[in-house]
């Protein structure tokens, strides 16, 4: 049984805001500090195989990253963009350390981790990638709306069926999640994003990252992108409760433009919660930390290592911590 008393608690904001933000990937964890980031991944032989590059955005403005709503735009696909990449990057040296070397196409440098993918590779990844994302669309965006239609005779339009929706499409995400969280190869993603989490949560309570120190931090944090897709939902209510038409076809097309708004307001609020230790902002964002014990696992020591590997190619936490806690380490 999980001991909750010596967990440290999910850090408030203000002056031990990192800046540091990261994602499970399969058999790895990748952090990000500002232009920076790094893919550690454990390969079946215990090896810890590093990626480090530089990702500027999809766009080189710093001025558009700066103007609310517009930067959790730009933020949302940066974070697809990237964290797809990463998860290529995690799936590519997992799959190929348990192979036997062929000639097919791919070239590893075991020093640095990398791998190059043919033109094949590369196609069909995003072949899958394009799939995936019309998939997600149609199930999380336009399946509510076609289920909430059958409410219709008995609460009319209006903001009524609106609630409907969005109680549908909240049941259909935690059902979903609940349904992957059954595979193996999920819930060790899940226990790797548990130790991201507890890396950062780490760090913003003032203590070295270390393996005993990382085990007792909380596996929850306010800017997870769990919290992130839940208000996406919850603010696709408002949006849609006050949005309304009579043609159907614009009703679902509606549903998928008014996409990136609702990211980048939910962006907005996401930033918020990390930043501040208002009452009201906590009690907002209980829902998404209670959401986050579904896709988060108590991760064990070796997962732990991959995510502080992942964390010091990109963030001197021995500066941060003697900067904000004055906390001089060895």
């Amino acid at each position: 049984m999980e001991d909750n008393a010596d967990k440290i608690t999910c850090p408030v904001s203000g002056s031990i805001y990192s800046g540091i933000g990261g994602q499970a990937v399969m058999e790895g964890v990748m952090m990000r500090n500002k232009d920076d980031y790094a893919v550690a991944v454990r390969r079946p032989d215990g090896e810890i195989v590093v990626k480090k590059a530089e990702y500027k955005g999809i766009i080189n403005n710093k001025t558009l990253y700066k103007l609310p709503v517009i930067r959790g735009v730009l933020s949302f696909v940066d974070s697809l963009v990237l964290g797809l990449s990463s998860l290529n990057f995690s799936s590519d040296v997992y799959i190929e350390s348990g192979e036997a070397k062929e000639e097919d196409g791919r070239d590893q440098d075991k020093k640095s981790g990398e791998i190059k993918k043919g033109a094949g590779d590369t196609a069909l990844s995003v072949g899958i990638t394009i799939v995936a994302l019309i998939l997600a669309l149609g199930l999380f965006m336009v399946l509510p709306y076609l289920v909430s239609l059958l409410f219709r005779p008995f609460v009319g339009e209006g903001i009524a069926l609106s609630l409907i929706e969005g109680l549908i499409r909240i049941l259909i995400f935690i059902g979903y999640i609940r349904l992957i969280s059954l595979m193996e190869d999920i819930r060790r993603v899940f226990m790797y994003h548990g130790a991201e989490h507890k890396c950062i949560n780490c760090l913003e309570a003032g203590l070295p990252l270390s393996v005993e120190n990382v085990r007792r931090a909380s596996r929850e944090h306010r800017r997870c992108g769990t919290s992130f897709l839940l208000y996406v939902m919850v603010i696709s209510i408002i949006f849609f409760a006050f949005i309304q038409t009579d043609v159907r076809w614009l009703k679902v097309a509606l549903r998928l433009i008014l996409i990136p708004a609702i990211a980048g307001v939910s962006y907005e609020f996401i930033r918020l919660a990390g930043r501040s230790d208002s009452r009201i902002v906590r009690i907002f964002s209980r829902p998404g930390l209670w959401l986050q014990k579904l896709t988060t696992r108590e991760p064990d020591d070796q997962m732990i290592e991959v995510g502080i590997r992942s964390v010091e190619e990109v963030f001197d936490w021995r500066a941060f911590l003697k900067e904000h806690f004055d906390n001089d380490l060895q």
